[in-house]
């Protein structure tokens, strides 16, 4: 049987207007490891420590004998993290923004007006309390938005065109092999995809891609760039070093597979971001 505080952190989340699919016992558990209330503390007591996914779940198999799988690290964070951060209840990186999105340290603290919310829980100020954050709880969660969108990395697309995707090293060598591989080696090339490492569909033209043959299944592994050279009539598939490493056989067979109805030539391309 769940414990009292996996049960009254569910009903946190659901007073703070949390969708349904959030209303489980993971992201109860996330909840009180971000505020590290261990079944012996009060919500008064409630802290602000920074954590990763890794020591989360590790902090909810120790604490409350909850067991995830290590393959489950990407539903913590695209199927409870992801949605604290867009509602303001959590803070990405606060220690240091510019962290990639894809670093093993990237770390989630509960915001400040959510800390002091949550130590208010089973208190009669709390219905005050919640009350108050509801009715600033958008404007928060825009603000921490900004403060994030921020250090996005500018990308030029086409002139006049500009896109924006999260920081780190993965995001600089896409920003260099759109505009400086494609520059130089498809001048009249059209971008039609380009990831991004914090919304998978970073830049995605889904039409474009369509009218040369290929539908993509959004779950398949698209390379890290897709450009079309009109001229040659050309994809150029485009991996980042530092995301799926270069384009071996198995990674090539994976690409035939994916854009295997394509009616342009395809080109396999592996960037590096140095010659070293």
């Amino acid at each position: 049987m769940s414990h009292e505080k996996i049960t009254t952190a569910m009903t946190v989340l659901q007073s703070l207007g949390l969708p349904r699919a959030q209303l489980n016992e993971r992201s109860a558990l996330c909840l009180l490891a971000v505020l590290d209330l261990t079944p012996d503390r009060s919500w008064g007591d409630a802290l602000a420590p920074l954590m990763g996914i890794t020591p989360i779940m590790d902090w909810a198999a120790r604490h409350y004998q909850k067991q995830y799988a290590p393959n489950t690290r990407e539903t913590f964070r695209r199927q409870t993290l992801h949605q604290f951060m867009a509602a303001g209840i959590v803070l990405y990186n606060p220690d240091e923004p510019t962290r990639p999105v894809n670093s093993p340290h990237a770390v989630y603290q509960i915001a400040p007006d959510a800390l002091s919310l949550m130590q208010s829980v089973g208190k009669e100020v709390w219905q005050d309390r919640l009350a108050a954050y509801l009715s600033e709880h958008k404007s928060l969660a825009e603000r921490y938005k900004r403060d994030r969108d921020l250090n996005r990395v500018a990308v030029t697309i086409a002139p006049g065109t500009v896109i924006n995707i999260s920081p780190g090293d993965h995001s600089l060598l896409i920003k260099g092999i759109i505009e400086e591989f494609g520059s130089r080696f498809v001048p009249a090339g059209v971008l039609i995809y380009a990831g991004d490492t914090g919304d998978k569909m970073g830049y995605f033209d889904e039409v474009r891609l369509k009218e040369l043959g290929v539908a993509v299944d959004r779950h398949g592994k698209m390379p890290d760039v897709v450009i079309y050279c009109p001229k040659r009539n050309w994809l150029l598939l485009v991996e980042s070093v530092t995301s799926h490493g270069p384009v071996d056989s198995k990674r090539h067979d994976e690409l035939i597979s994916l854009f295997g109805g394509s009616r342009a030539g395809l080109v396999y391309v592996t960037a590096f971001p140095s010659r070293a």
